[in-house]
């Protein structure tokens, strides 16, 4: 059975792992229970074997808006090293997202900002609608999108994060297109579950392993000078893979003309 979470909502059908934010009261801003349930939740999608992709969506008009302003004033009393304690486990969260052996897909329904939209960097493909908006606004308050921040530029690279952490001015789905925060965006929420459903699709037709042996190529080479190390891991990484027994059924469904066991 899964864990009953107080502040989003899990479920597994058919393969998709939904995680989903709930506490449209609050625009589903973060605070360190929601944050806890969150990794906890992303730790179980992981090691799931009925789960082959996972999605995280929100419930109401904002898909995240943030730190939440409870927490804020918390953590504005906390020690150094309670502070510490804190952003590590936003940290945690952000990499279990980052790190997940399936693919994530970010379903934005409205606005996101701040820790909002490193969820949305953190996840492998992101789709929102027109009239979602987004902003990196910590600078406003005399802080900075430290933890966010490796996921944010491997999403939108060094030049728009410095335009957008610098200036915090909230910018419109088309820009977050236009920069590669998302991947589509759509005109409402109909055409979301659309979008997201096509990606499902297309992810279901492809070995688990692989996913997760693709992830880790990414992970793995991103950002690093094309140096022998580097070819010699994605050298061993396919010799690996073509032994494997999904490679073996993979090419084997290819050549015979069938659909791999993988597929329904």
């Amino acid at each position: 059975a899964m864990t009953t979470y107080q502040n989003i909502l899990t479920e597994v059908d058919a393969g998709v792992g939904i995680v989903t934010l709930n506490r449209p009261e609050r625009h589903n801003a973060f605070d360190d229970a929601m944050i806890a349930e969150l990794s906890d939740a992303m730790a179980t999608m992981a090691s799931d074997t009925d789960v082959r992709v996972v999605v995280i969506s929100s419930i109401g008009k904002s898909f995240c808006a943030g730190a939440d302003l409870g927490w804020m004033q918390r953590a504005a009393a906390f020690s150094l090293d309670e502070n510490r304690r804190d952003a590590g486990e936003l940290a945690e969260m952000l990499r279990r997202i980052a790190d997940c052996p399936k693919p994530v897909i970010a379903r934005v329904q409205g606005p996101a900002y701040g820790g909002g939209v490193g969820v949305i960097a953190a996840c492998d493909m992101a789709v929102a609608t027109f009239e979602s908006r987004f902003a990196l606004t910590e600078v406003k308050l005399g802080l900075i999108p430290a933890v966010i921040g490796p996921h944010v530029l491997a999403a939108i690279g060094e030049r728009y994060a410095r335009r957008y952490m610098l200036t915090a001015e909230v910018f419109s789905a088309a820009e977050a297109y236009r920069i590669g925060l998302l991947h589509e965006m759509v005109a409402d929420e109909a055409a979301l579950d659309e979008a997201v459903g096509e990606w499902i699709e297309a992810v279901l037709r492809n070995g688990p392993q692989a996913l997760a042996e693709c992830k880790t190529l990414i992970r793995t080479i991103s950002g690093r000078p094309y140096v022998q190390k580097v070819i010699d891991f994605t050298v061993e990484s396919i010799a690996r893979l073509r032994v494997s027994p999904e490679g073996q059924e993979g090419l084997a469904a290819f050549l015979e003309k069938r659909k791999p066991n993988w597929v329904d």
